[in-house]
């Protein structure tokens, strides 16, 4: 990557909908974490802290709606 792709991605920012997400994920899956620019090392440990939060969040909604499912079916026993 050139210094100046590197510039337009994060001109781009972080941003989930951000049309450079792509682009950087793809780069830090090729490049060595080592590797990466400072910048970059920040925006992948951003992302993995923002998709294990999303993951958590899953989880527990998950868990609720299983939680209600199942005092709805004991409720209805009875």
């Amino acid at each position: 990557m050139t210094p100046e792709l590197y510039a337009a991605l994060r001109a781009a920012g972080p941003g989930r909908r951000s049309v450079a997400v792509n682009a950087v994920d793809d780069t830090m899956t090729f490049v060595p974490f080592r590797q990466l620019p400072l910048w970059l090392k920040g925006w992948k440990i951003a992302s993995y802290v923002l998709d294990k939060l999303d993951t958590w969040r899953l989880e527990a909604s998950y868990a609720l709606i299983d939680a209600r499912e199942a005092l709805r079916r004991r409720r209805s026993r009875r």
